[in-house]
């Protein structure tokens, strides 16, 4: 390889290192839209607005994130070229903001949706056309709970099913049964995604029923009983279940900020620059069901 290949080579890793170094915004849509940045041995061209978000999204650009959504809004979450990755999933900026627990940005992927039909349909989509996941499978198996809430208020299926008949509340139950490491966090996830089912419908109620000893440590008595369809939801679940399905999901996060609601929600309507978050001590309870 000559010396003017290994050149061109360079030039697209200068531009990502731009977006690593949070760089203006100006300055990365001059270097994005300049050919000379993008190395290709089958034609000569510049980044698209969808592979610059796939940039923006592995190093938290929030500034230049919201640029290209506000701008270019479904092209900015078109499925990205080959030539540019190999990504084989049907919603990838969707599942790299999960994977990389980019909050900020991932609402506003989100808020774009309520925007833009052909983004909305997509958005409970199966990323993994192997095994059926969703991003919200995904959220649910790294335990971001922050994810799993943005989700499901703007209005993802809770029970989508995986190649293997999996729902979320099956990957956070898998969750539980595997390891006792963040036995908190699992459960405050399992809380949350509670909220938001009306109907249970899952794979591993067998599971529970069989061995009934070790759920009742893990999750408790009255979960359990609850989970496994011997005693209704208690009620306030209900209550919440309800107050959240009546939340206007293109408007989830102002609306949520105004409810008298459990902190694990309600710091999600404030942005993480906001050095005081207001707490609400109206409605306060250890957990959801309980």
């Amino acid at each position: 390889m000559d010396i003017k290949s290994k050149q061109h080579r360079c030039l697209p890793y200068v531009y990502y290192q731009a977006i690593r170094d949070l760089q203006p915004v100006w300055e990365l849509e001059d270097m994005r839209t300049m050919e000379t940045f993008y190395w290709d041995t089958q034609r000569r061209r510049t980044f698209t607005p969808s592979e610059a978000m796939i940039y923006a999204i592995v190093h938290d650009h929030q500034a230049y994130a919201q640029y290209l959504l506000s701008h270019y809004s479904e092209s900015a979450l078109a499925v990205p070229s080959q030539y540019f990755c190999h990504i084989e999933d049907s919603v990838p900026h969707f599942i790299m903001a999960v994977r990389y627990n980019r909050r900020e940005i991932l609402k506003f992927m989100l808020q774009m949706t309520h925007q833009v039909p052909s983004l909305r349909a997509n958005l409970g989509g199966r990323f993994n056309l192997e095994d059926g996941k969703t991003p919200l499978h995904l959220a649910c198996e790294l335990l971001h709970l922050d994810a799993i809430i943005l989700l499901l208020g703007n209005g993802v299926p809770p029970q989508a099913e995986d190649q293997n008949g999996m729902t979320p509340l099956d990957v956070i139950l898998s969750q539980l049964r595997e390891t006792k490491v963040n036995m908190g966090k699992k459960r405050r996830c399992l809380d949350s995604l509670l909220m938001f089912i009306p109907e249970l419908r899952f794979k591993m109620k067998g599971s529970l029923e069989e061995d009934r000893e070790y759920w009742t440590q893990v999750v408790g008595e009255d979960t359990l009983r609850y989970l496994v369809g011997r005693t209704p939801a208690p009620l306030l679940l209900i209550t919440m279940q309800k107050v959240l399905r009546l939340l206007p999901s293109e408007k989830f996060l102002e609306s949520l900020h105004q409810l008298p609601i459990p902190t694990s929600l309600k710091s999600l309507s404030v942005p993480t620059s906001h050095s005081a978050k207001k707490v609400f001590t109206t409605c306060t309870f250890k957990s959801t069901i309980c």
